[in-house]
């Protein structure tokens, strides 16, 4: 009862009103449906069947509103439409459309529901229900989260669905054929008599059309495209070199800039002397922006030649100019008054610590990374009298549409924002610095399409970073078992410093803190996570898997120290403390894949983890060899439960990538500041995984769930955990701190 009271302070449904923040919303205004944005732009001919089906003469497109940077988004929503408008993926177009509330991202009310209210049952639904509803009345349209499949499973066919039904009531008017005769397949409407009328050939009629609601989706065995093989819609352009991603697109008339900022991030501009950048060969302009200057020139390498040449007076940064500092800010943070939430309080932790003297303890850190995506940050922006057109890759369309609205003076729905493909992101692209800049650049140059690129130095000194993270194990074992385990963590909110950089305050705990710790599937009979908020350091933001990519590898290392301790076998003992099926499944069958019979020996080890993180029940073995080269990774094993695979090429692939991405920061990576900069600016500095370290990755997914899920982040979180158990196994060495080369050397 007590956590119910805790959680309709923060939101709950009363009566027939959803209230959040203060906020109230009916349920008329809840339930009445966004819109259709593509209604306004439509010519003659052309039919918008739901927001996300476009049919006109020249084919038919589809609408994938969740961005694209490199993981198959498009792909996917393409596919999950078309498998109930019967059209298949080489006759059709995607396009991301228009900013717009209609594609709000329902999914990423699951992990906050169930933080808000643990425990599951009325609570935790009343929770999703006031969450969701907020999150569709203010229309927040994001990619993030590994929400791309669960947010589109049925809205995305139900879609389909409806669209198909809609060619058939034109293509019944039109034949005078019954619609219940009538079938579709292959973008046409098929007549008893064999005649098939195309998709194209219906539009206009079917634009008179309202296409019917609640339409019965097809059970999984009539599926066409789920679950099987398919080439993704821009593999060929991908192998091709021909796909324009934002750094590649271009605008007639447009001039080209660079922008320098403070050094040391976020500090002030006091003054700057820009006599010899416009003297420079194509140098147009050179203007104050929030914390630095723009340099205007007439191509790209021009403008960042001139941007050298400008000296400056820079004030400091507001954050501690040491690594030592930051380290102790969150040292510091381990005390009552910094508590932010303790969701998991099982048990009797203090009781357990009293009745013995025998406290196994250990300190574990992760530092600061950068998001490093392989195409540097950049975007066009031209603002005009009353109106602003903006082409980027973006993962927050909305936000951007605001903030030039904002910047420009003028209404956001006059703002146009073109979403880009986007090579990488990781999380950096739900950030929108970029085009701001280029928007207040673009502000003295009313007119003129401005294209700002940042250089790879710019890009990685200035990225807003994966947070910095500390945690802190105790724990009991008796009679061969893991009895009591008291994990903290201490951290920096992503959340606050992530959505000031949006003018927005959130209340309340940061689930961040403790992502991929407090709601663990392991029933220790005394288990404690508690999360310390730090002060703010240097500013971050969500970087793949967020909190869970640093508390996937502390909850597990706490772990695997433990159950060493206790003298038990490291899979074994997961199993028997496993309280979730599809947890206990997926460890089974990592277990099963690797052939885990015990310890390896002569200079080899494995190691296990298991990380839940956005719903996703991720279990990896690992296997190393302690060479006189040092630890090479010779094996890796994955078992993921995302209820339904839809495409198992890109899930493949995700899978791996997601390893490699997990191993290589782990391995290697890390941004440290000095006097407020970063010491890495490029990629010599803040090397990955090599091809030749890349281990043999088996990968396996499961569908036991009930649940749709995404894949892009949950496979991170296990892999840092899983390696330095595996190096433990082998060598001895126990492993607390990331990156794992300060201690180990890699072969």
């Amino acid at each position: 009862m007590g956590r119910l009271k805790t959680f309709t302070r923060r939101a709950f449904l009363v009566g027939s009103v959803a209230v959040a923040g203060g906020v109230a919303f009916g349920v008329y205004t809840v339930r009445k449906p966004h819109a259709n944005p593509l209604l306004g732009t439509l010519e003659d001919g052309e039919a918008a069947l739901t927001p996300y089906v476009l049919v006109n003469s020249g084919g038919v497109t589809l609408i994938t509103p969740r961005a694209d940077k490199g993981q198959g988004a498009y792909s996917v929503q393409a596919a999950l439409i078309a498998e109930e408008l019967d059209v298949d993926l080489d006759q059709i177009r995607v396009d991301p459309g228009p900013p717009s509330a209609a594609y709000w991202n329902q999914a990423l009310a699951d992990e906050a529901a169930a933080f808000m209210a643990p425990g599951g049952g009325i609570p935790t639904q009343a929770a999703y229900g006031v969450l969701s509803s907020v999150m569709k009345v203010i229309g927040m349209q994001i990619t993030g989260g590994s929400t791309t499949v669960p947010d589109g499973f049925d809205k995305l066919r139900q879609a389909g669905a409806s669209a198909r039904e809609a060619l058939k009531l034109a293509a019944s008017r039109k034949s005078g054929v019954p619609v219940s005769e009538l079938k579709t397949a292959s973008g046409a409407v098929q007549l008893p008599d064999g005649t098939a009328i195309s998709y194209t050939d219906l539009a206009a009629d079917a634009a008179q059309i309202e296409p019917p609601q609640d339409v019965e989706l097809r059970a999984p065995s009539e599926w066409r495209l789920i679950g099987k093989p398919m080439q993704r819609v821009d593999i060929v352009a991908k192998s091709t070199g021909t796909l324009e991603y934002g750094i590649d697109f271009k605008v007639d008339g447009m001039v080209h800039a660079a922008v320098v900022l403070n050094p040391a991030q976020g500090g002030p501009l006091n003054g700057f002397d820009a006599t010899e950048a416009l003297k420079k060969r194509g140098v147009m302009d050179v203007v104050e922006i929030t914390g630095g200057v723009g340099v205007v020139a007439d191509n790209t390498w021009r403008a960042f030649q001139a941007a050298k040449a400008i000296e400056f007076d820079w004030g400091a940064a507001s954050f501690p100019s040491s690594m030592d500092d930051h380290w102790q800010a969150l040292s510091d943070s381990f005390v009552d008054t910094a508590l932010d939430s303790r969701q998991r309080d099982d048990g009797d932790v203090e009781i357990s610590f009293a009745e013995t003297g025998d406290i196994i303890s250990a300190e574990y850190r992760a530092p600061y990374l950068a998001h490093a995506p392989l195409e540097p940050i950049s975007a066009i922006v031209r603002i005009d009298g009353q109106s602003a057109e903006v082409w980027t890759g973006t993962q927050i369309p909305r936000f951007v549409q605001n903030n030039v609205g904002k910047i420009a003076g003028i209404d956001p729905e006059n703002v146009t924002v073109h979403v880009l493909y986007m090579g990488g992101s990781f999380g950096h692209r739900l950030e929108d610095e970029v085009v701001k800049q280029a928007a207040e650049i673009a502000m003295k140059m009313k007119g003129t399409p401005v294209k700002l690129t940042y250089s790879r130095e710019q890009d990685m000194t200035h990225d807003f970073v994966r947070q910095i993270a500390m945690a802190r194990m105790r724990g009991v074992v008796r009679d061969g078992r893991v009895e009591t385990y008291d994990l903290g963590i201490a951290m920096p909110s992503v959340v606050v410093s992530q959505m000031a950089r949006q003018g927005l305050s959130v209340p309340g705990p940061d689930s961040q803190i403790v992502a991929g710790a407090w709601d663990q599937p392991f029933a220790v009979p005394n288990h404690r996570v508690t999360g310390y908020r730090a002060p703010e350091l240097a500013p971050i933001s969500s970087w793949r898997s967020v909190g869970a990519s640093s508390n996937g590898f502390f909850y597990n290392a706490g772990l695997d120290e433990l159950i060493h301790a206790a003298g038990a076998d490291p899979l074994a003992e997961r199993i028997r403390l496993c309280n979730n099926d599809e947890a206990r499944k997926a460890l089974e069958a990592v277990g099963e894949m690797s052939g885990w019979d015990g310890v390896l020996g002569n200079g080899r080890g494995r190691g296990v983890a298991l990380t839940q993180s956005f719903g996703v029940h991720c279990a990896q073995v690992i296997e190393v060899a302690d060479t006189e080269n040092g630890i090479r990774i010779e094996k890796v094993y994955v078992a993921a439960e995302v209820g339904t695979v839809v495409d198992p090429v890109n899930f493949d692939n995700l899978v791996k990538g997601g390893v490699i991405f997990g191993l290589g920061h782990a391995m290697n990576c890390e941004i440290t500041y000095t006097d407020g900069i970063a010491d890495q600016d490029n990629f010599h500095a803040y090397e990955g995984m090599r091809m030749y370290q890349c281990p043999e990755i088996e990968v396996r997914g499961l569908e036991n769930g009930s649940r749709v899920l995404g894949i892009g982040e949950p496979p991170v979180p296990p892999a840092a955990p899983a390696l330095a158990a595996a190096i433990f196994a082998a060598t001895g060495t126990r492993l607390r701190e990331m990156p794992f080369n300060r201690f180990v050397d890699f072969a």
